[in-house]
């Protein structure tokens, strides 16, 4: 079968009108008449109806019609499939998100991506605190959304998308409790309860070692869980430093959420292995850049 009968015959029966149909083609409308003709023999019988005012389908040609159409469409998606692969957008692409705000701003990121790029799938997963880089270099992810700063020789940190004020995270019980808000300094009489496992970098920044004025913060590592450690703040084991939209994803009756007021916000940014960035991530990173303007918790 001749493919460019085909592609004129679903073009004329869909404009049902020669000169039309052979604009779309970019072929004369004499071509469009010799190829329609030439199908109409290979089938044996006419396909259209033609007088000087209108061109209609014949019910062979509607039986033909509605035949082809779903395998050229699957011809149609199958080509266009192989050409994303070839150019590095197709395929599947893999995405980490560390918070629940983040897995939000991610998912408002992929319905943007996916306008773009409706042939490339993206998965998303959790990333713990606890192990913030093993899911990328076990090659599980491609992207990942995490809090910053990040300070790993084969890891490319992409642009900052959103920040989030942080909060001290304390018993109802707790003597800081009915504060408005606190400051860096109230933390040398308490014991800061931290993810086990967390890397230095973003603990240092997160949870400094002093306050502003040289005074110590003690640190305590107590689980690799980010739900267990919020129940040991409200059991009075410790108080926490925690981003502001835990006080909207992890409300708890015996937790108070409590603004910090000389903490710089917390970070998040898209980051990759150096080594395996791919035209579908670059792709990615691009639309976040685009979409994060009408996201971002507090303006950059």
């Amino acid at each position: 079968m001749n493919w460019q009968e085909l592609e004129t015959f679903l073009t004329l029966a869909e404009e049902l009108h020669f000169g039309r149909a052979a604009e779309r083609l970019h072929v004369s409308r004499a071509r469009v008449s010799q190829m329609t003709k030439a199908l109409e023999r290979r089938v044996g019988g006419p396909l259209f109806e033609r007088t000087s005012r209108q061109v209609s389908l014949t019910p062979l040609g509607r039986q033909l019609l509605d035949d082809l159409e779903p395998h050229h469409h699957g011809v149609v998606e199958a080509l266009a499939r192989a050409s994303d692969t070839a150019r590095g957008t197709g395929g599947v692409l893999r995405v980490g998100f560390s918070s629940p705000l983040a897995s939000e701003q991610l998912m408002t990121i992929i319905e943007a991506f996916r306008k773009d790029h409706p042939r490339c799938e993206v998965q998303i997963r959790e990333v713990h605190l606890s192990d913030r880089f093993g899911l990328l270099r076990k090659g599980e992810l491609d992207l990942q959304l995490i809090e910053v700063p990040v300070d790993e020789p084969d890891v490319t940190v992409g642009p900052v998308l959103f920040r989030d004020p942080l909060v001290l995270a304390v018993s109802g019980t707790h003597r800081l409790a009915d504060r408005a808000a606190v400051s860096l300094e109230d933390l040398t009489d308490e014991t800061v309860l931290v993810i086990d496992g967390m890397d230095d970098c973003f603990k240092a920044q997160l949870i400094p070692d002093r306050t502003p004025s040289g005074r110590p913060i003690r640190h305590l590592a107590t689980t690799r869980y980010w739900q267990e450690l919020l129940a040991l703040v409200a059991a009075g084991e410790g108080v926490t430093i925690a981003a502001a939209q835990g006080t909207r994803y992890y409300p708890r009756p015996h937790l108070v959420y409590i603004p910090i007021k000389d903490a710089d916000p917390l970070e998040y940014a898209l980051l990759w292995r150096t080594a395996s960035v791919s035209a579908k991530g670059l792709a990615f990173v691009r639309t976040a850049l685009e979409a994060s303007t009408a996201t971002r918790s507090e303006p950059l």
